[in-house]
């Protein structure tokens, strides 16, 4: 049992980051244009991909790592375990307003390729918003991927 919870934590913690990764990339890339229907487009995808892929493994990460932690032996009050877990909520709380944020660009970036006109004002003001979430959420997620490879011993006060 051990090795499928392992091995189901750690794709899907791949999936988790390899999706963040993507999603960053190709928004960036379609940011990029300026184009109000490739932002659109690209927009359009992304929303799916976090629907389908990032909430998926959002939501099975913690369960399979506690259950994972519980068939291991390790206690949930391991100092590593509880950095892992404040960062995954440190994560999921730039994680959350970017979901929100996605679906504003994509309908900011349809209204303006429907009407022939260019990215709104706001559509400019929320995308640096979204992009500055983006570091916290990605460097919270590196260091837990540091820290569940490496298991150091940290105390607790």
């Amino acid at each position: 049992m051990e090795e499928i919870l392992r091995f189901v934590h750690v794709v899907g913690s791949a999936v988790l980051f390899g999706t963040g990764a993507g999603i960053a990339f190709f928004m960036v890339m379609a940011h990029r244009t300026r184009d109000a229907a490739t932002v659109s487009h690209v927009a359009g995808t992304v929303v799916i991909a976090d629907a389908l892929f990032t909430a998926t493994a959002v939501v099975l990460q913690p369960v399979t790592g506690a259950w994972l932690a519980l068939v291991v032996g390790w206690p949930l009050s391991e100092g590593w375990i509880v950095l892992s877990l404040v960062l995954y909520v440190v994560t999921g709380l730039f994680w959350l307003p970017v979901v929100f944020i996605q679906l504003r660009l994509r309908d900011l970036a349809r209204g303006a390729a429907s009407a022939g006109d260019a990215l709104p004002p706001a559509y400019f003001r929320l995308y640096r918003v979204w992009f500055a979430f983006g570091f916290p959420a990605f460097l919270s997620v590196a260091a837990i991927f540091w820290l569940m490879l490496n298991r150091p011993a940290i105390a607790l006060l």
